[in-house]
């Protein structure tokens, strides 16, 4: 039925029903496997030809719970299929846009990335489609691109419906988690609500702006409360108190502290990034986000000082496990555990490093090689492997994974 109310009206000058631009990625994957479990012609467009390759083996290039059975079902019966072809963007009705918009060096967002990236491609685009930007954006990028389009004279709906899923949840959030829909028509708004509405009944809509802060307060939020918890921990254990009991004693059967946080590493491709965004949106007076950005960068360097004041580090070599920038995922962008290893490089004797579920590392050993070889271990990312660890030797667990509490 869904299959049906999506390609019925679908022009006859469009073979696909939705293209994924940059859709071999940790969001752009997910979505078009989700669109094509759900009946939808998809098509991947991507610039690396080892992740095509894989995408058209029926593989998943990264590590996503619930995705692989899907995928290779979607790829062997015609409705999924992936190229490095940027001729695909103009054979689809639905063009869905996920490039990744990194800060720079100094911590800046480049605002003009994903209109400078339309623009490039816009020979590829085609009157009568629908544009939908998925990627967090800088506030105003969505009307930038609404411009670029203009000035080229190309006649298109475009609209930003923000990602909301976290890895390793993507394809139960996909289906479960209300869609954000911001079109600056109501055309726009009406046709990327059916497009979204093969995947959920929920449908938000909001203007584009609205959907832009939107999605970087969503991140920033869950940023500055990680900061909260990482900054108490820090305050706590500096008075040689277990934060964790503390936590417990907060949280238990009391509503108004249930969503406290644990104290840890938090990382990876979002949360910093986009509160930098934030930050420049505010031109630097974001006090708030500066801050939980100078303590959550600050934990590796907190747990380096410390295991510098309990032991003569020059001496010791020390463990990591875990060098994800998540518990149970294969991703280490901007994971927090390399920060430690580098930090430690000048301080221990010696660093080694493991993890049972990241491949892009040939530095790492195997878990039983650092259980044996390391003096402290430190758990950096709290992988279900690692809980309930038995070992002989100090080990430092901000996620309280062994119950031991998270002291240092």
């Amino acid at each position: 039925m869904r299959e049906e109310a999506l390609s019925a009206t679908r022009p006859d000058r469009f073979s696909r029903d939705v293209v994924v631009i940059g859709g071999c990625g940790h969001v752009g994957l997910p979505l078009a496997i989700a669109l094509a479990a759900r009946g939808a012609s998809v098509a991947v467009y991507d610039i690396s030809e080892q992740a095509v390759a894989t995408v058209n083996s029926g593989r998943l290039p990264f590590a996503e719970p619930g995705a692989a059975e899907p995928l290779a079902e979607a790829v062997a019966s015609g409705r999924l299929v992936a190229s490095t072809d940027p001729e695909l963007v103009s054979t689809a009705e639905h063009v869905v846009v996920v490039i990744g918009t990194p800060v720079d060096e100094y911590l800046n967002p480049d605002q003009t990335a994903i209109p400078e990236a339309v623009g490039a491609s816009i020979a590829h685009f085609r009157e009568g489609q629908l544009v939908v930007l998925r990627s967090t954006v800088f506030p105003g990028v969505t009307a930038l691109v609404e411009k670029t389009f203009a000035e080229h004279g190309v006649a298109v709906d475009t609209a930003f419906c923000p990602e909301r899923i976290a890895e390793g949840k993507a394809m139960t959030e996909l289906f479960e988690l209300p869609q954000i829909v911001a079109g600056r028509t109501v055309r726009a708004t009406e046709r990327a609500s059916r497009l979204f509405r093969l995947l959920t009944e929920q449908i938000v809509p909001v203007t584009p702006e609205e959907a832009e802060f939107a999605k970087l307060f969503t991140n920033v939020w869950r940023y500055i409360k990680f900061a909260a918890a990482n900054q108490f921990y820090m305050m706590a254990n500096d008075h040689g108190v277990d934060f964790e009991r503390v936590r417990h004693a907060i949280t238990h059967d009391y509503p108004r502290a249930r969503d406290m946080p644990g104290a840890g590493f938090a990382a990876g491709p979002c949360l910093f990034k986009d509160t930098m965004q934030l930050t420049a949106v505010t031109a630097n007076n974001f006090a708030l986000g500066v801050s939980a950005m100078q303590v959550n960068e600050g934990l590796p360097l907190y747990v380096a000082n410390r295991l510098e004041r309990a032991y003569d580090l020059q001496d010791v070599t020390v463990g990591i496990l875990g060098m994800a920038f998540k518990g149970d995922s294969d991703d280490i962008r901007s994971s927090l555990a390399y920060k430690l290893k580098r930090v430690l490089a000048f301080k221990a004797g010696a660093v080694i490093c493991t993890d049972p579920h990241v491949t892009v590392d040939r530095t790492l050993r195997p878990l039983e090689e650092v259980l044996d070889r390391a003096d402290v271990l430190v758990i950096a990312a709290p992988h279900t492997e690692y809980r309930g660890l038995r070992v002989d030797k100090p080990v430092v667990d901000l996620w309280n994974l062994l119950g031991n509490g998270v002291r240092i």
